[in-house]
């Protein structure tokens, strides 16, 4: 008879790759993410397919890149009934639960998820009949503050976010006891496979936090020692200011302040996703039994280069955290190899022997989990309002609307500090990713 694992899914928002006890920062606590890690496939190159919140979560569920499927900008949105994953797996007889952030701003808030839970369900105004804005509910100028103004706001309290969460937490904890003990009516159905999903909105601004999570990072966190801004017109500046560098438009304290709630965020998604493993636990569930995914839609720059949020290929920005743990079929291992979150797609497909779209560009990483990297394309792209990254082994090529160009060598500059565009040694290589970037944008 065949077997269709449980899935559990764990997304956080805004998460950098290096601020995590697995990846070997000294200050952060991440203990649940730590010993889920601890026996899980750990890929130490894992990358967003668009570093802005939407076309990452888009192109992740439907396993295309943000030119593939239409999502290329933050107001942007998957047409209704888009064949993602979550839809696939319902398809085959999963349950699917989803609570918490998907981000979807169009009229199909489920988007093959079977049951959503205490979610983002929003849609935007423009995905409803076109018409001006009535004159009782003019358009507020702006989406959010600049950057500094958040980074002066830092500091302890409960933002809107950390109550979402909470909701979301409770949410999914709730569908968990539905599934595998419902006593009341005796309605659970333990043997149906789920794939459980959770999405958290931390550690994604603001900079608020909770106060002894706060007070217990902020004299133990330590800026980013590259500070100066990148001259590029796009790469230099933040996403809603101009640069804010430390020592100049904000104060070392100030950036420290955010820092540390930042910092304290992610303690406290740490924190829930143990309650959701004490859940599953409690039910009767042994983890071992379970894929379990772990990831972020992009990163946070937190000052180095002189910039704060996303949007940028900088890897505090463009690179994620990733691990898959499935410990009765794969051993712990760190994989070196470049992937990307589109890449989820076919892999949960092939470990829950789920069919696969054929049209999709995700490839699964099977191989990789298994140890077999000998046939691995060492490549991946990520995409931004037409700006375009290009990364193959460790040499970095960025390619921008205005024709500019650079290229980064990560194994000789990690810190992305100098292009090497101009200098002979980088001739081929930088001919191979020109044409690879044409080729791209083509399929």
């Amino acid at each position: 008879m065949k077997s269709y694992p449980n899935v559990l899914f764990l997304m956080s928002d805004e998460h950098r790759f290096d601020v995590s006890g697995f990846a070997g920062n000294p200050i952060v606590r991440t203990p649940n993410l730590d010993r889920l890690a601890q026996d899980a496939v750990v890929f130490d190159n894992a990358y967003s397919p668009g570093p802005v919140c939407v076309p990452a979560r888009q192109c992740m569920a439907v396993g295309k890149y943000p030119h593939q499927c239409g999502v290329m900008r933050f107001e942007d949105d998957l047409p209704p009934q888009s064949n993602t994953f979550a839809r696939r797996f319902t398809e085959t007889g999963y349950r699917t639960v989803a609570s918490g952030k998907l981000h979807h701003h169009g009229m199909d808030q489920m988007q093959g998820w079977q049951v959503r839970i205490a979610g983002d369900c929003e849609i935007d105004r423009r995905f409803f009949t076109p018409g001006p804005a009535p004159a009782l509910a003019p358009p507020v100028p702006g989406r959010k503050w600049s950057e500094s103004r958040e980074i002066l706001r830092a500091g302890p309290g409960d933002s809107a976010y950390a109550r979402r969460d909470r909701l979301a937490v409770q949410g999914l904890k709730d569908g968990i006891y539905e599934q595998f003990v419902d006593s009341y009516y005796d309605r659970a159905d333990p043997n149906q496979p789920v794939l459980l999903y959770l999405g958290l909105l931390n550690p994604h601004y603001p900079y608020i936090a909770q106060q002894d999570l706060f007070d217990y990072y902020l004299n133990r966190v330590q800026p980013y020692p590259n500070k100066t801004p990148f001259p590029h017109p796009f790469l230099g500046k933040c996403p809603n200011d101009g640069p804010v560098v430390i020592g100049e438009q904000v104060t070392e304290r100030e950036a420290r302040r955010a820092m540390a709630a930042y910092y304290a965020n992610i303690e406290t998604i740490d924190r829930q996703f143990g309650e959701i493993l004490h859940e599953l636990e409690q039910a009767g569930q042994d983890l071992d039994d379970w894929i379990i995914v772990y990831t972020s839609d992009h990163g946070e720059l937190l000052g180095e280069h002189g910039v704060w949020e996303k949007q940028k290929f900088f890897e505090g920005s463009a690179r994620v955290p990733l691990f898959i743990r499935f410990p009765k079929r794969f051993a712990p291992r760190r994989v070196q190899q470049n992937v990307n979150l589109v890449d989820l797609y076919a892999t949960l497909c092939e470990l829950c022997g789920v069919q696969a779209p054929a049209d999709i560009a995700s490839r699964s990483l099977v191989p990789l989990l298994e140890g077999n990297a000998a046939q691995w394309n060492n490549e991946t792209f990520s995409e931004w309002d037409d700006n375009l990254m290009v990364k193959q082994d460790a040499l970095k090529y960025h390619l921008y609307p205005d024709g500019s160009e650079l290229l980064f060598d990560l194994a000789a500059d990690p810190g992305e500090t100098r292009s090497v565009l101009h200098e002979e040694a980088y001739a081929a290589p930088l001919q191979r990713l020109r044409e690879r970037a044409r080729q791209f944008l083509q399929e």
